[in-house]
């Protein structure tokens, strides 16, 4: 059932139009996706409505989530963040990079799932396969608004990738990561 605009709290409104802002600021265009160049003004708003009420997640439209990871990699300090195109992005949603000792490449797998859907074995299986692929990759991680399966730990092929290969986070680690920067 739709609600009128005029019914709606003031605070709806502002937060439906803020979560619509753009939040990166895009540089110049690669073979793999956009160079992230900053964060835009509402990225920083934003983030700090998850970090009050993480179930804001869950409205983020899926290509806007992926371009709030990237500014998360922008703000924590990698030296390059390319966000890759909608389709056609080989199973990688953000490429961070950190130069100097111990220089990494991280493929970022980003599920933007309702509460509830969790990450499957086979998601976390085909990142391994995309990072197995990527020789210049040092590490894949799965980034998810919701959570992983129970048993996925158990998984042999995954569990041994863990932590050096392979990072999992779920919604409550990335609000926490969000509340860092």
């Amino acid at each position: 059932m739709s609600v009128p605009a005029g019914a709606l709290p003031d605070a709806l409104i502002s937060q439906a139009s803020l979560l619509m802002q753009a939040v990166i600021i895009a540089g110049d265009s690669t073979k793999e996706g956009a160079i992230i160049k900053a964060v835009a003004i509402p990225w920083r708003a934003i983030v700090q409505m998850i970090v009050k009420e993480p179930a804001v997640l869950f409205q983020v439209d899926p290509r806007r989530f992926e371009e709030l990871v990237a500014g998360w990699y922008v703000e924590a300090g990698f030296d390059e963040v390319t966000l890759t195109p909608r389709s056609g992005d080989h199973g990688r949603d953000v490429i961070a990079v950190k130069k100097g000792i111990g220089c990494v490449r991280l493929l970022d797998s980003i599920k933007r799932y309702k509460p509830g859907h969790l990450v499957t074995a086979d998601d976390v299986r085909a990142l391994l396969g995309v990072l197995h692929g990527d020789l210049n990759a040092t590490k894949g991680i799965v980034t998810t608004t919701s959570d992983f399966a129970p048993k996925l730990l158990q998984d042999p092929a995954i569990a041994a990738q863990i932590p050096f290969r392979l990072e999992l986070v779920n919604g409550a680690e990335l609000v926490k990561r969000f509340g860092a920067v």
